[in-house]
């Protein structure tokens, strides 16, 4: 478990020092189209900018784009009562907690940090799991939050946005302004870094998410000492798990289970391992936590 911890900041420098290089190349792409390298600079600064904003205004924006709605103990005893003990057990504050009116079961976390955190659960969630069940969700949430796991993947949002939004802005400037003094392998070369770039952000971000995924069920289950408990509630995800009525690929990756419509390209670019390699791990190591 703590070798998991340990291996899990250690993807989080990985994860930010890839992005950074992918930030850096496309700053050279442009820097080599224009002759100064002053540009290069001037990207990974723009590029570390609109991170920064997205990171604080990223948790903001994934509650509104799922609809999610906020309750007091009083609008939902149940789960709000679940939430509190786990925060409780954990020593953790308490959470904001959230319900999605979605008749697909799945929950998620979000926020900077344990003292700003938001925990939230869809209505079809509510109705198929008992407490046991529920709990155990939960505390896989909550396992987020106390890994940090929410903060890194506010920054891995923020920064795969960023590298799209640069790529797409660096191909605008390729083909609109005049490159006729341009050597032509460096501009072979630079439209590959663009149009590649975006795409291995997010297949780093996936990489890293799914072995987020694997950690925030361990610790779920070391905080319940109910492995099975998790494990028969992602069961019943795989009988009655269905995609979300608002559904977004930039958000998908904070979800207890994968949101999107299931497909052959979804699968290769899911932030989250099958359920039943979650189910298995949690059944192999029952008797460890």
């Amino acid at each position: 478990m703590y070798s998991s911890i340990a291996a899990n900041k250690r993807n989080t420098v990985l994860i930010m020092a890839v992005f950074v290089g992918i930030i850096g190349a496309i700053g050279w792409v442009v820097s080599t189209m224009y002759g100064n390298t002053s540009i290069a600079v001037w990207v990974i600064t723009v590029a570390a900018v609109y991170a920064i904003v997205q990171y604080y205004m990223a948790s903001k924006l994934a509650v509104s784009m799922t609809g999610a709605r906020q309750i007091e103990k009083k609008d939902n005893p149940r789960l709000y009562r679940i939430v509190e003990n786990l925060a409780i057990t954990e020593g953790m504050p308490m959470p904001k907690v959230y319900i999605i009116n979605d008749p697909a079961p799945n929950a998620f976390a979000t926020g900077r940090n344990p003292n700003v955190a938001i925990v939230a659960a869809t209505t079809g969630l509510l109705e198929i799991m008992d407490d046991r069940e529920l709990t155990g969700v939960m505390a896989h949430e909550l396992g987020h939050v106390k890994n940090y796991d929410i903060r890194v993947s506010m920054v891995a949002f923020g920064l795969v946005s960023a590298i799209a939004l640069l790529s797409d802005l660096v191909i605008r400037m390729m083909f609109f302004s005049d490159n006729r003094n341009a050597n032509p392998i460096m501009l072979v070369i630079g439209v590959v870094v663009i149009i590649l770039a975006p795409i291995i952000a997010a297949i780093v971000q996936m990489a890293v998410s799914r072995q987020r995924e694997y950690l925030a069920d361990a610790s779920g289950a070391m905080t319940t000492r109910d492995s099975e408990g998790l494990a028969s509630a992602l069961a019943k995800l795989r009988e009655y798990g269905r995609p979300m009525q608002r559904q977004s690929s930039a958000t998908a990756h904070l979800f207890f289970s994968n949101p999107l419509k299931s497909g052959g390209i979804a699968k290769l670019f899911s932030s989250h391992p099958p359920l039943e390699d979650r189910i298995a791990r949690l059944h192999k190591n029952a008797t460890k936590f």
